[in-house]
């Protein structure tokens, strides 16, 4: 498992990662030290759908000030940000990547969310929080990266407070067939561990969780990569920033597989018992 989270670290990792989006805000005509929350998410919300899929799957949740959150797999940070700024709520992120949680603690401070979010390295596996401390914890295209999916849902069960809930928003799989690599999560097939919705169904109910929620997002997801193979060319604040020079390349496979069935973007929420 060490070597896997090595192989994932390694691939998220990128030089100088938070001179590029300051780079990319001046190229936006934005000050650089001085950005807004929403000046950022063209590059902090790092799933399909950016923005708009973040508001869809999380406006359900009932989300307040009142809720101890906890992100899985935050990356740099932009779904805790949402969640504070939308909401209210203090939010803590979680990730394996050094790099990210930097830049997830940079960005905090620049729009003035120090106070709001926080910003730990750790795996999904062992997560560094206290038994039944979590009334909500939120996962975004990061199973991909996970091949022992019991493993994760039985430690996200353990952070759960009765009642608590464990949303998540991930890329499954649908037709069995492979991939193309490079793509967003994985330079090649030995990071890449996409699965079909019953693989999370199952290991939520051995993890002791029971599936309250769940939507199948593949039309959605059809859709926004046709629109945005429609566009010209990319924001100068957008994913490329952290996908590196083979961006191109990266989201090209994952709009192929998109595009023609082989994965969608499923939501599913489960829920501990009160």
């Amino acid at each position: 498992m060490a070597d896997l989270e090595t192989r994932v670290t390694n691939h998220y990792t990128s030089n100088a990662l938070l001179e590029t989006i300051k780079g990319g805000l001046v190229a936006a005509g934005v000050d650089p030290d001085a950005p807004k929350p929403e000046d950022l998410k063209g590059v902090d919300e790092f799933h399909l759908g950016g923005l708009e899929a973040t508001e869809h799957f999380l406006d359900p949740l009932n989300i307040s000030p009142a809720l101890r959150v906890l992100d899985i797999g935050c990356g740099i940070g932009g779904t805790a940000r949402f969640m504070a700024g939308r909401y209210g709520a203090k939010a803590t992120g979680i990730d394996l990547t050094p790099d990210f949680v930097e830049t997830a603690r940079a960005l905090s401070a620049m729009v003035g969310m120090s106070d709001q979010t926080q910003f730990q390295f750790g795996s999904a596996l062992e997560l560094p929080v206290a038994d039944a401390s979590i009334d909500l914890a939120t996962m975004m295209h990061v199973g991909m990266n996970i091949p022992d999916k019991g493993a994760l849902f039985a430690d996200v069960a353990r952070v759960l407070a009765p009642g608590g809930r464990f949303a998540l928003f991930d890329l499954m799989e649908r037709s069995g067939e492979t991939l193309t690599f490079p793509v967003p999560w994985a330079t090649d097939a030995q990071g890449s561990f996409v699965v079909a919705p019953q693989v999370y169904r199952d290991a939520g109910q051995t993890a002791g969780l029971s599936l309250t929620a769940e939507n199948d997002r593949a039309d959605y997801g059809v859709a926004f990569f046709k629109r945005v193979m429609a566009a010209e060319s990319p924001p100068p604040v957008g994913l490329h920033l952290i996908m590196g020079p083979t961006a191109g390349e990266k989201y090209g496979n994952v709009a192929g597989a998109v595009l023609d069935g082989r994965i969608a973007a499923w939501e599913m929420v489960f829920t501990k018992a009160g």
